[in-house]
């Protein structure tokens, strides 16, 4: 498994979204009740793929996305910069599909179908659940980082596609949109 310095491709264009998305969530923050600063989500709930995995904050330092640590494998990870799930805007997690030696928390993403749920519990006891629209494997060079990052929706991120050997990452992100349909 490729090393959190090695993911810097999958968030190249979201690096250059990202002033985007502080000016979006600004201009969001302004009409939010002070209560939502608060709500984080907890726990991510796949049922289709047996996945029921806690969730972490995830920030931007130094201009790149943190990940999830490899000594966390079924650990995903909340972009505390996107928003909470079950809120308007763009939500994203993140999570390894595999470490060094065993599957990790989103090892069974590539087998999303559309019209799947997916569930995340938040901190206020609220839970959002999401249908699954599409998903979609691409090169890590043409990350769809408008679509992701700026789109309403849940965004589920992982590495997939051939292994290269030589940069020991994988080449492409498995890339799940799912539309809220209850929160």
């Amino acid at each position: 498994m490729a090393e959190s310095s090695r993911w810097t491709r999958i968030v190249v264009a979201g690096l250059v979204t990202g002033f985007v998305m502080v000016a979006v969530n600004r201009g969001v923050s302004q009409d939010t009740p002070p209560a939502r600063a608060s709500v984080v989500p907890k726990r991510i709930d796949i049922p289709s793929l047996g996945i029921k995995a806690p969730l972490m904050k995830l920030g931007v330092t130094n201009g790149q996305i943190e990940l999830p640590p490899f000594e966390k494998p079924d650990t995903a990870g909340w972009l505390k910069e996107s928003a909470v799930p079950g809120d308007p805007g763009s939500a994203v997690i993140l999570g390894h599909v595999d470490t060094k030696t065993d599957p990790a928390v989103f090892y069974k993403l590539k087998q999303m179908r559309a019209g799947q749920v997916v569930k995340v519990e938040r901190s206020d006891g609220k839970v959002a659940q999401y249908r699954v629209d599409s998903l979609e494997q691409v090169s890590k060079d043409h990350f769809p980082a408008d679509k992701v990052y700026l789109e309403d929706g849940l965004r589920l991120i992982t590495c997939g596609g051939s292994f290269d050997w030589d940069k020991h990452e994988y080449r492409d992100n498995i890339i799940v949109y799912a539309t809220l349909v209850k929160s």
